[in-house]
Protein backbone atom coordinates (compact mmCIF):
# COMPACT_ATOMS: atom_id res chain seq x y z
CA UNK A 1 0.00 0.00 0.00
CA UNK A 2 0.96 3.64 -0.89
CA UNK A 3 2.04 6.44 1.98
CA UNK A 4 0.16 9.04 0.91
CA UNK A 5 0.64 12.87 2.38
CA UNK A 6 -2.15 14.67 3.88
CA UNK A 7 -2.65 18.38 5.59
CA UNK A 8 -5.32 19.68 7.47
CA UNK A 9 -6.97 23.20 6.74
CA UNK A 10 -8.29 23.81 10.53
CA UNK A 11 -4.55 23.81 12.17
CA UNK A 12 -1.96 23.32 9.29
CA UNK A 13 -0.74 19.89 10.67
CA UNK A 14 1.01 17.79 8.10
CA UNK A 15 0.62 13.81 8.56
CA UNK A 16 1.36 10.67 6.27
CA UNK A 17 -1.12 7.56 6.07
CA UNK A 18 -0.84 4.37 4.80
CA UNK A 19 -4.28 3.95 2.38
CA UNK A 20 -4.74 1.63 -0.48
CA UNK A 21 -4.82 3.91 -3.70
CA UNK A 22 -9.10 3.56 -3.66
CA UNK A 23 -9.33 5.50 -0.67
CA UNK A 24 -6.34 8.02 -1.12
CA UNK A 25 -8.97 10.91 -1.65
CA UNK A 26 -11.33 9.30 0.88
CA UNK A 27 -11.80 11.96 3.98
CA UNK A 28 -9.06 11.24 6.76
CA UNK A 29 -9.61 12.31 10.30
CA UNK A 30 -6.50 15.05 11.34
CA UNK A 31 -3.69 12.90 13.60
CA UNK A 32 -3.46 16.53 15.55
CA UNK A 33 -6.90 18.14 16.24
CA UNK A 34 -9.09 15.32 14.71
CA UNK A 35 -10.37 17.87 12.13
CA UNK A 36 -12.15 16.20 8.92
CA UNK A 37 -11.38 19.47 7.01
CA UNK A 38 -7.93 17.46 5.52
CA UNK A 39 -7.17 16.94 1.91
CA UNK A 40 -4.17 14.92 0.07
CA UNK A 41 -1.24 16.48 -0.60
CA UNK A 42 0.81 16.22 -4.15
CA UNK A 43 3.68 14.21 -3.29
CA UNK A 44 7.67 14.31 -4.26
CA UNK A 45 8.87 10.88 -5.15
CA UNK A 46 13.08 10.77 -4.18
CA UNK A 47 15.22 7.52 -4.49
CA UNK A 48 18.94 6.87 -4.11
CA UNK A 49 20.87 4.87 -5.81
CA UNK A 50 24.84 4.33 -4.88
CA UNK A 51 24.56 7.31 -2.78
CA UNK A 52 23.59 9.67 -5.92
CA UNK A 53 19.97 10.88 -5.78
CA UNK A 54 17.69 9.27 -8.95
CA UNK A 55 14.87 11.98 -10.56
CA UNK A 56 12.96 11.82 -13.58
CA UNK A 57 13.42 15.63 -14.23
CA UNK A 58 16.53 17.60 -15.34
CA UNK A 59 17.83 20.28 -12.91
CA UNK A 60 14.95 22.63 -14.20
CA UNK A 61 11.91 23.61 -12.17
CA UNK A 62 8.52 21.72 -13.27
CA UNK A 63 7.73 24.27 -15.94
CA UNK A 64 10.72 24.87 -17.44
CA UNK A 65 11.56 23.87 -20.69
CA UNK A 66 14.36 26.38 -21.82
CA UNK A 67 17.43 27.78 -20.60
CA UNK A 68 15.32 30.33 -18.41
CA UNK A 69 12.35 30.14 -16.49
CA UNK A 70 9.43 32.83 -16.08
CA UNK A 71 7.54 30.42 -13.41
CA UNK A 72 10.41 29.95 -11.01
CA UNK A 73 12.30 33.22 -12.13
CA UNK A 74 15.45 30.75 -12.33
CA UNK A 75 18.17 30.62 -15.21
CA UNK A 76 19.51 27.22 -16.18
CA UNK A 77 22.77 26.46 -17.60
Amino acid sequence: MPIYEYVCKDCGYEFDSLRSMKDADAPIVCQKCESKQTRRMLSVFFAQSNGHAVTTTSNQCGGCNSGSCGSCGSHHN
